[in-house]
Parts: structure tokens; C-alpha cells; sequence
């Protein structure tokens, strides 16, 4: 298995892989459109060629940014694909200077195991909402909102 930064060859595995979680109310659906203008913002495993799992790091301000999108497919599931993924996100913000990175999840176990802790949404920078008046949930969003380092303040 490798990771790599993702190409437009991989969005309609990637979109097929977070949409088929999204049908269950796991994760937020993603059109195409939104998979090819943020491509740069992913990272994906590759297994024999396909995609089996993906992850977004997306840069909200000078010092936060958001990590997104994370799925790996159901075949590839116990593998530790997620944490591959999660640590190279935060490795890139980590990288980039940003000192905050925070995640809107229904999965908050996996990224306090990570070192994230929860936080109100209502604290995040209003820059972030442009996205969020997009999402079918909004204004009722339940999704569970997570920062790291723990204990980080914004």
C-alpha cells in the first residue's frame, strides 16, 4: 500500500468511497466539482492501483486548518489506513506552520485517540460557515466538532 498526494484521476474513486459512507449518514456527501477544485487538499492510499482510502487537510486561515473527508473503504477497514492518513495530514499543517487543525466528525473517538479534543462549533472562525450554508444539515449541523493539539483554543 502507498500514500500520495491524490490526482484527478482519483476523484471518482474518492468521491465513490466517502459517498458510499454518506448514504449511511456517516459523512457528508461530496460532489464532483468540490473533489476536483479541492484535489491539492487530499491525500489517498493506493492498494494494486486503486484507491482505498482518503483524507483532506484544508487550510482555513494562517493558523487553522480543517481535516476533512476521511474514508477508507469498507474492504480496507482494521488496516490503520485511517491513522496513516490522519498523521499526514497533521504532518502537512505541521509543515505549513498552521497550529491548529480541527475536524467536524461522527466518528469523535477516532481523532481523540489522536490527540484531538472537543470543542463548541459556534467557536470556529465565521470564514469556516462558507462551506457549511452549502451542506444539506445546515443550520441543524450534529456533527461533532474536534481540535488539535488538545486543548488548543481558537
Amino acid at each position: 500500500m502507498k500514500l500520495r498526494k491524490a490526482k484527478m484521476k482519483d476523484v471518482s474513486e474518492i468521491q465513490k468511497i466517502i459517498n458510499s459512507f454518506a448514504a449511511n449518514g456517516e459523512m457528508l456527501p461530496r460532489a464532483l466539482n468540490e473533489l476536483y477544485e479541492n484535489i491539492r487538499d487530499f491525500v489517498v492510499i493506493e492498494d494494486k492501483g486503486k484507491v482505498v482510502a482518503c483524507g483532506a487537510l484544508h487550510v482555513n486561515w494562517e493558523d487553522l486548518a480543517e481535516v476533512k473527508a476521511f474514508a477508507v473503504a469498507k474492504s480496507h477497514h482494521r488496516q490503520g489506513l485511517g491513522s496513516i492518513l490522519l498523521k499526514a495530514c497533521v504532518k502537512e499543517a505541521k509543515a505549513l506552520g498552521i497550529k491548529k487543525v480541527f475536524a467536524l466528525t461522527y466518528k469523535p473517538a477516532f481523532f481523540k485517540k489522536y490527540g484531538f479534543s472537543e470543542i463548541d462549533k459556534m467557536k470556529l472562525p465565521h470564514k469556516i460557515w462558507n462551506e457549511c450554508v452549502k451542506c444539506p444539515k445546515f443550520p441543524d449541523c450534529d456533527e461533532i466538532c474536534l481540535i488539535y493539539p488538545k486543548g488548543a483554543i481558537i
